[in-house]
């Protein structure tokens, strides 16, 4: 397994995660232009407990994640993590990537004293079910959505 260094995007990231996105098929065929992608960055930055992150091997981006660290007043105000958005390029998958990722994001919320770390994933998404699953997530109620 190569050596992952996951660390927060910057501006000048942002090819290679749309690349990412666009490769895992987490966008759905829908993302941004290079030049929305800057402009939404921007706005997301100014959120408090929001990181976009971007996992590298030898300085290459191959894989990305949202991390929310969100402040609260139920449970004592005790701070929840939430991951969205997890992506690998499918040309990297296998390889520890996704795992250093989310061994990441746990850190991270131990560090920021959260409660739990939760995601979702599609019900179809068998194969990312089975990942979450080997890293010692608990499937936990239900995930409900609203589109608009």
């Amino acid at each position: 397994m190569a050596h992952v260094e996951i660390r927060d995007a910057t501006e000048e990231d942002l090819p290679a995660v749309l690349r990412v996105l666009a490769e895992s098929g987490i966008d759905g065929g829908e993302s941004f232009t290079l030049e929305e992608a800057r402009e939404h960055f921007a706005r997301i930055r100014q959120r408090p407990g929001f990181r976009l992150l971007v996992a590298a091997v030898e300085g290459e981006i191959v894989g990305t994640y949202v991390l929310l660290i969100m402040e609260k007043l139920g449970k004592r105000g005790t701070p929840a993590g939430v991951v969205e958005d997890v992506a690998v390029l499918p040309s990297r998958q296998g390889q520890g990537i996704g795992r250093a990722m989310m061994e990441h994001a746990r850190e991270a919320c131990r560090g920021a004293g959260c409660y739990k770390l939760a995601l979702s994933s599609n019900q179809r998404r068998e194969d990312a079910h089975r990942f979450y699953d080997s890293l010692g997530f608990e499937r936990h109620g239900f995930s409900f959505v609203t589109r608009f």
